[in-house]
């Protein structure tokens, strides 16, 4: 699959893309005959976990330490599963921290809803009253 292709698929810039390659979390990516980028379903799957992991928070200085431990082999997987861990943690509690945002947003519409409706009362004519 061609670049173009792989950025629409994922949603991501060309540009992010080849940052991803160039700072290790996508393995090189194999080219044809005309140097044009041709990503295999292993690179796929790579750009799929990163973006997830990406929108999940997970920064990219993680992200490259579990691609070293993962391409270290199977004498990482304890690592890799606890920096997975660490980072589910920090999630669950940016989870929480938006959900209180969220009830404050809801509050205060409420409250502006409420505000709304009060000076919509004041305005009716008296008889609709």
């Amino acid at each position: 699959m061609r670049m173009a292709e792989v950025s629409a698929k994922f949603e991501l810039s060309q540009d992010t893309l080849r940052y991803y390659e160039r700072i290790g979390l996508i393995p090189p990516v194999n080219r044809n005959n005309s140097g044009i980028r041709d990503y295999t379903e292993d690179n796929l799957r790579w750009v799929e976990f990163i973006k997830c992991m990406r929108n999940a928070g997970m920064p990219i200085e993680a992200l490259i330490d579990y691609v070293g431990l993962f391409q270290q082999g199977d004498e990482t997987l304890e690592a890799r599963k606890e920096l997975l861990i660490d980072q589910r943690d920090q999630l669950i509690v940016r989870m929480e921290d938006m959900k209180k945002v969220q009830e404050r947003l809801d509050y205060k519409i409420a409250r502006y809803e409420q505000t709304v409706l009060e000076k919509e009362k004041k305005l009716r004519m008296p008889d609709e009253q």
